[in-house]
């Protein structure tokens, strides 16, 4: 998929140290976020990072601590009616309406908004159009999650928020899920908060990536951006001229392959380079904040 530039300019989602505290526990310790018009963003994390706390402040359904938040121009907190029509939201589980029929459960949520899509043109949109008269429950695990993107964006949100949208999904489901969130983005111009465990997920549709470990944002960028900042080397592999397999770790793989070059005085036998991967980034992160190294320098930089 070829990526859009990010603009620098028309913020839709503006975040500022931004905390939350159960009792006391402390989920958020100063997250800072911004998310442009049109480009699809994921909050990657383990469990209990504060991914589903964050999207629900996000969302106006839980107050925040501390911090400044400002989504679609307005503070989730104090958001009405007019302001939450702008915003579309799947959930990672819904089963609501189960005996409804397809096409009459979209026509039953476009009355609820002032200039909703056409439910038809809608179905055909999300490639539900052969299914128009099933009943909800009927539907296979794909198809109901395209019905939930489609009841999600049927008032036509500036904002969609997509909370771990493919979990359970087969590869073929997966593929088609993906297929409609980059029409989405790329052709109707909606932005996309994206939730997920799934690193390849993540790295096939953002534009950028935020890691949040231990409640703070510990790396932010594209995912080859995010890719060059891993901790762990690239690695060099190839077969010396005896027939022995050779690796080795290095951060500049470029200036070993060309010195193996340089001492065949031509091609290497099995020359692989394999460089780091956004998996590499987000082990690294995690691991660093189990064993407690963010913190100490969380805690030198306050000291400072």
């Amino acid at each position: 998929m070829t990526r859009r530039p990010v603009p620098a300019h028309d913020v839709v989602v503006e975040a500022r140290d931004v905390t939350m505290a159960y009792g006391d526990v402390d989920v958020l310790r100063g997250v800072d976020l911004d998310i442009h018009r049109g480009e699809v963003f994921a909050l990657l994390g383990p469990n209990g990072a504060g991914k589903t706390t964050t999207v629900e402040i996000l969302e106006g359904f839980r107050r925040r601590s501390t911090g400044d938040v400002r989504v679609l121009g307005a503070d989730p907190e104090r958001g009405d009616d007019a302001w939450r029509g702008r915003l579309g939201l799947v959930l990672q589980s819904w089963r609501d309406h189960p005996r409804w029929r397809v096409a009459e459960l979209l026509a039953h949520f476009a009355t609820y908004y002032p200039d909703p899509r056409d439910p038809a043109e809608l179905l055909a949109l999300v490639g539900l159009t052969d299914q128009a008269g099933r009943q909800v429950n009927r539907l296979s695990g794909g198809q109901r999650r395209r019905l939930d993107v489609a009841l999600g964006i049927v008032g036509r949100p500036e904002l969609l928020f997509l909370d771990e949208p493919t979990t359970g999904f087969d590869p073929e489901a997966r593929h088609e899920f993906h297929l409609l969130v980059e029409r989405l983005a790329r052709e109707e111009g909606v932005t996309v908060l994206l939730t997920t465990h799934d690193l390849v997920e993540a790295e096939r549709l953002a534009d950028r990536i935020a890691m949040l470990v231990g409640g703070r944002i510990r790396a932010l960028g594209t995912p080859a951006e995010l890719a060059r900042r891993a901790a762990a080397q690239a690695e060099v592999r190839w077969t010396a001229d005896d027939g022995t397999p050779r690796r080795e770790r290095t951060a500049d793989p470029s200036q070993l392959v060309w010195e193996l070059h340089r001492d065949a005085d031509g091609p290497i036998a099995g020359l692989e380079v394999r460089r780091p991967t956004l998996e590499d980034t987000y082990l690294h992160m995690v691991k660093r904040a189990a064993d407690g190294t963010d913190q100490a320098e969380d805690e030198e930089a306050r000291a400072a």
